[in-house]
C-alpha cells in the first residue's frame, strides 16, 4: 500500500498495524525461519570458535544474546560469513574506542549538548511499541553548528578519554548511540506491546526538514553521513523507518544528490510524506497521544526537550531511585532498573540498582554486573520466554576520525567530517552510486516495496553546491554528478579504509 494512501478510520489502521507488524517481524528473535535458526547457530559457533562469542554455561549467561547476533545477520540477508565479518568488525571497534567505558563515564552536559544536535526520543513508542525519535533540521545552521563543534573540542567528553585521539564530536556521537542502545531499547522491550516476545531492537524516525534551504543541505552533509555511517557499520538494523516530512518545494529535485549520501540500506528505509498526508500517515504508525502536536497529535512536545515518557515507561522507572522524575545524562537499563551514570565536573556519579524493588513484571530485582558488548543489556529480563542474557561489553577507544572544515559558501566538495549512528557518520563514507543503479525501496525486513514520491532523476552539479537557481531553472540544465565506483559500506575493509582516511587528516 502507497502511505500516500493511507486509511484514516479506525478500523483500516488496525488493519494497516497488523499487516504492518506481520511483515516486519519476520526474521527477527521469536520468529526465525528453521533455516534462520540454523544459521543462528552456525553464526554463534563462528564467532566462538573466534572468540567472540561465549555460549551459556554453568549458570552463567551468553556473552551476547540472540537478538543482537540476529541484527548482524539481518543486515547482511543471513549471509553467516558476510555477518560475521561485520560482526568482528563491531567488536574490535568496540574494543579499540572502550566504548562502554565512555558511555559510563561521559560528561553530562558535553551529552546534553550533543543531545540537541541528533535525533531525540520523544518518551513515547509507536504503535509496535517502538520508540519514535523526532529530528529538526532547520536548527542546524551555520552558526550552531561552528559553535557545537567548537564546544566538542574544548570539553572533555569523559573522564576515560581524555587522551583519545577521536574527534569529540565523534565520541558524543558514540554516546548517543550507547543511549540508544543500552536504555532505550532494552527500557521499550520491557514495556507492553503486541510482540512482547520480540525484544524491541530498532527506533522509528520523523525528520523534520522545514525550512532548510539548498545551501544548508550542503553543510550538513558531513554531519548526517557522520550518523549514518556509524548506524550502518557498527548499529546494524536499529533504523525501522525514518519518515521524512516538511520537505520544501525543490527537494523532489535533490533527492537523487542527497541520497547518495547514505547507503542504500539506509535510504531503502526513508519514506518522503508529502504534506497533505503527514497527519494520517503518522497516525496509521503512531497513536495520536504520542505524536507530536505540531504534526498533527496530542503530545505536547517539542524538540529539544527531554522525554516526556508514556505512562507505562513511568511505571518501569518508578522503582528506581529518581522514580518518574527524568535524569539528564547517560543512563543504563539494567536488572529491570535504571541505573545513572556518566559523570559531573569530573567525578563519576553510577548509583547501584535498588536492591529488592520489583521490576515493572512484579519480579524483585537484584543488582546485575553491567551488560557488556553491541547488545540490548537488560532487555531479556522482561521477556515472558527466556531470553538470551545481557552481552559481555568489550572495552572501546575508536580510530580517530577528522572533523568536519567550515562548509564553504560553494565548496567543489565538502571537507570529509568524522565518522561515525549509522545507519545517523563521516568523511564520505557514503560513496555515490550511479544514478541508474538507485535501489528501490523497500521493507528490508519483508523484502517488500516501500512507497515514495518519485523524485525526478536530475541532480545538481558536483562542481559545487546547488543554489537557489535550481528553483527557477531547468533541472536538465544541471550536469550530473560524477559517479563512483559503487563500494559497499557494509563491508568491513571498505569502513577501515573511512576510518584510516578520516584519522590521516588530524
Amino acid at each position: 500500500m502507497s502511505l500516500t494512501e493511507t486509511p484514516t478510520n479506525q478500523s483500516q489502521k488496525s488493519a494497516t498495524t497488523k499487516l504492518h507488524t506481520s511483515r516486519t517481524i519476520s526474521g527477527h528473535v521469536g520468529h526465525l525461519t528453521g533455516q534462520q535458526e540454523e544459521l543462528l547457530a552456525k553464526f554463534k559457533d563462528l564467532a566462538a570458535k573466534n572468540g567472540l562469542y561465549t555460549p551459556p554455561e554453568g549458570g552463567q549467561p551468553a556473552s551476547h544474546d540472540d537478538h543482537t547476533l540476529v541484527r548482524f545477520l539481518r543486515a547482511r540477508k543471513f549471509d553467516v560469513n558476510a555477518a560475521f565479518a561485520q560482526y568482528k568488525d563491531t567488536e574490535g571497534w568496540r574494543q579499540t574506542n572502550q566504548i562502554d567505558a565512555l558511555y559510563e563515564h561521559f560528561d553530562v552536559e558535553s551529552y546534553e549538548k550533543a543531545r540537541v544536535m541528533y535525533p531525540q526520543w520523544t518518551g513515547h513508542r509507536d504503535r509496535r511499541g517502538i520508540p519514535v525519535y523526532v529530528y529538526e533540521i532547520k536548527h542546524l545552521n551555520a552558526k550552531n553548528m561552528t559553535a557545537y563543534t567548537k564546544n566538542a573540542s574544548s570539553n572533555v567528553t569523559a573522564t576515560t578519554h581524555k587522551t583519545s585521539t577521536t574527534p569529540a564530536k565523534l565520541l558524543r556521537l558514540f554516546a548517543l548511540y550507547e543511549n540508544m542502545l543500552q536504555f532505550v531499547l532494552p527500557l521499550c522491550s520491557t514495556l507492553p506491546r503486541s510482540n512482547p516476545e520480540m525484544p524491541v531492537s530498532s527506533t522509528c524516525n520523523v525528520v523534520d526538514i522545514s525550512g532548510v534551504g539548498l545551501k544548508q543541505f550542503w553543510n550538513l552533509k558531513g554531519h548526517m553521513q557522520d550518523a549514518s555511517v556509524l548506524a550502518t557499520a557498527h548499529y546494524p538494523e536499529t533504523l525501522d523507518r525514518i519518515f521524512i516530512i516538511g520537505a520544501p518545494g525543490f527537494f523532489p529535485t535533490v533527492w537523487n544528490w542527497i541520497k547518495r549520501w547514505f547507503d542504500p540500506v539506509t535510504v531503502a528505509k526513508i519514506v518522503i510524506v508529502p504534506s497533505t498526508d503527514v497527519k494520517s500517515t503518522l497516525v496509521s504508525y503512531i497513536e495520536s497521544s504520542s505524536l507530536p502536536k505540531k504534526y498533527g497529535g496530542e503530545l505536547d512536545w517539542e524538540f529539544g526537550k527531554l522525554p516526556d515518557l508514556d505512562a507505562q515507561a513511568k511505571e518501569a522507572i518508578r522503582p528506581s531511585k529518581h522514580g518518574e522524575e527524568w535524569v539528564r545524562g547517560p543512563v543504563l537499563w539494567r536488572a529491570g532498573q535504571r541505573v545513572v551514570v556518566g559523570s559531573v565536573d569530573g567525578k563519576d556519579r553510577r548509583e547501584e540498582p535498588v536492591v529488592g524493588k520489583p521490576a515493572m513484571n512484579g519480579a524483585a530485582v537484584d543488582p546485575a554486573k553491567p551488560s557488556t558488548g553491541s547488545g540490548i543489556p537488560g532487555a531479556a529480563s522482561a521477556q515472558p520466554a527466556p531470553a538470551e542474557p545481557a552481552p559481555a561489553e568489550p572495552a572501546p577507544a575508536q580510530p580517530a576520525p577528522a572533523e568536519p572544515a567550515p562548509a564553504e559558501p560553494a565548496p567543489a566538495e565538502p571537507a570529509p567530517a568524522e565518522p561515525a549512528p549509522a545507519e545517523p557518520a563521516p568523511a564520505e563514507p557514503a560513496p555515490a552510486e550511479p544514478a541508474s543503479a538507485e535501489p528501490t525501496p523497500v521493507d528490508t525486513a519483508s523484502s517488500e516495496p516501500i512507497t515514495t514520491q518519485a523524485p525526478p532523476t536530475e541532480a545538481p552539479p558536483t562542481e559545487a553546491p546547488p543554489t537557489e537557481a535550481l528553483l527557477t531553472e531547468a533541472p536538465t540544465t544541471a550536469a550530473p554528478p560524477a559517479a563512483s565506483p559503487p563500494t559497499d559500506p557494509h563491508q568491513p575493509t571498505t569502513r577501515k579504509k573511512v576510518f584510516e582516511s578520516i584519522n590521516s587528516q588530524r
